[in-house]
């Protein structure tokens, strides 16, 4: 049960850490500054610990992974768009 706590504390911390983020470049709608190759291999990365997270029927990573990937897609989707609105 220690153990379950400390799961669900390290996820709550961690996916709560990224709603500040989330929130402010939907706000903006700014990604400039936003490293396109980082999101996208945070976004997969996400997605693999969500996967690896039901296979292991692990529900601290499987709440927190779920919605720590769509915070990062959320973003990652943002600044596509921004790069697709662009002037080269």
């Amino acid at each position: 049960m220690h153990i379950e706590i400390l799961g669900y504390t390290g996820a709550f911390l961690t996916t709560a850490a990224f709603f500040p983020q989330t929130y402010q470049t939907i706000k903006t709608r700014d990604t400039k500054a936003i490293s396109l190759a980082m999101y996208v291999m945070f976004t997969l990365g996400i997605l693999l610990w969500l996967a690896y997270g039901i296979l292991i029927e692990s529900l601290p990573l499987i709440f927190s992974n779920s919605i720590t990937f769509v915070m990062a897609a959320t973003i990652l989707v943002l600044k596509l768009k921004e790069r697709q609105s662009s002037p080269e």
